[in-house]
């Protein structure tokens, strides 16, 4: 559960893509959210492997929390293991600036 000084960073990936959100549980609402969908993403991303994307989605997320005045989170896997993308994500989420 998030909580509005640390609230939930969630992570969804399918066969294709990887989406994050960070969502504040107690007051119902989605802070930031970034995905291999956005257009922020997609001017980032040159090419290269799934791993590659989930680094550049930590990062995107990062930013975006930052700007947002959330620098610690509480990172939620989703029930995936924590290994390849996930992982990957979860550090460049770190690399961003946020704590978990």
């Amino acid at each position: 559960m998030g909580s509005p000084e640390r609230p939930r960073l969630s992570v969804f990936r399918s066969a294709r893509h990887i989406y994050a959100q960070v969502i504040d549980d107690a007051n119902h609402r989605t802070i930031a959210a970034a995905s291999t969908l956005d257009k922020e993403f997609k001017e980032a991303f040159v090419g290269g492997k799934k791993a590659d994307a989930a680094v550049i989605v930590g990062k995107l997320i990062a930013k975006k929390c930052l700007a947002n005045n959330v620098q610690a989170v509480v990172f939620d896997r989703n029930g995936f293991i924590y290994h390849g993308r996930v992982a990957k994500l979860a550090e460049g989420a770190r690399e961003g600036g946020l704590k978990f």
